[in-house]
């Protein structure tokens, strides 16, 4: 019984967020407090680690690395606060591991890493397809009769 009150107020809570992965470089914007202001700020960076690895839960959390004026910046956002306006999913890259702790010693072209394909396919699948259908629609009503 209690057990399952909790878990209806831990779905309570949870937001819809979009489906990223350790390896993909996000934009998340914060809504921050400044006195009695309110404003969104945005902070870009890659996705290094999830816990759980699922980040799935109501304590999920995820930890975002940038590169601010030559220092490294990491900031651990959890993933259903209140506080977080939306993520957005700029790019993703091919990674090996849960966990990209090594990129904290690595610096400059040693730091990249490969962009992976899955990404770029999703992006232009949904610009191009439209584009593509009324191209051959054209084609074929104006083609000549050999």
């Amino acid at each position: 019984m209690q057990n399952q009150i909790l878990e209806n107020i831990n779905k309570a809570q949870e937001k819809k967020r979009p489906n990223f992965r350790v390896g993909d470089r996000v934009n998340v914007s914060v809504r921050l407090k400044e006195g009695e202001k309110e404003r969104v700020q945005a902070f870009r960076g890659l996705v290094i680690s999830k816990t759980p690895k699922s980040g799935k839960g109501p304590s999920a959390n995820f930890t975002v690395r940038k590169i601010s004026e030559g220092v490294g910046v990491e900031r651990i956002f959890p993933i259903h606060s209140p506080f977080i306006e939306k993520i957005e999913i700029e790019a993703s890259s091919e990674v090996r591991r849960s966990r990209l702790y090594f990129l904290r010693e690595l610096k400059g072209k040693k730091a990249r890493l490969k962009e992976a394909d899955r990404f770029g396919e999703e992006m232009v699948a949904e610009e191009v397809a439209p584009a593509v259908q009324a191209v051959t629609e054209t084609s074929t009503e104006t083609a000549p009769k050999a």
